[in-house]
């Protein structure tokens, strides 16, 4: 696990402000909107390597997509309403077909680990169908950022 303090070249730190919709009753941050923060740091992710979110997650062109196929996520401490999270990406695994990225909430200027989680991504071609990963998504995303 990369240190807050000291993360890796190929990790890539999206911030993202906590509002009232993304929060249950009491103004804690809702299970599911640390999935839509997760999405939103693998697409500032993809724009960091050079890459076009909406290419990439669909690529009509080279025939190919990138469905999330697993998820998962640890809640270590709350997080509320109007809190502002930054959110460290890192690809934790790429595989011939697959891409595992990881996540680690921490406050926005602090080192304590909030949650983590990770997302599986899987190459399919225009009929469904599990593809290997294009070459360029594979060099794109091994480049250091």
């Amino acid at each position: 696990m990369t240190s807050p303090s000291n993360p890796s070249p190929n990790t890539h730190s999206t911030f993202v402000r906590v509002r009232f919709g993304d929060t249950d009753p009491y103004g804690i941050v809702y299970f599911v909107s640390y999935f839509r923060y997760c999405h939103r740091a693998i697409e500032e992710f993809l724009r960091a390597c050079g890459l076009k979110p909406e290419e990439t997650f669909k690529n009509v062109q080279d025939g190919f997509g990138l469905p999330i196929v697993e998820a998962w996520c640890r809640f270590r401490r709350p997080s509320r309403y109007g809190e502002r999270l930054r959110i460290e990406t890192s690809i934790q695994e790429m595989r011939s077909k697959a891409i595992i990225f990881r996540f680690e909430f921490y406050p926005e200027e602090g080192t304590e680990l909030m949650a983590e989680g990770t997302a599986n991504l899987l190459a399919i071609d225009a009929t469904w169908r599990v593809r290997e990963l294009p070459e360029g998504l594979k060099a794109a995303l091994s480049q250091e950022r």
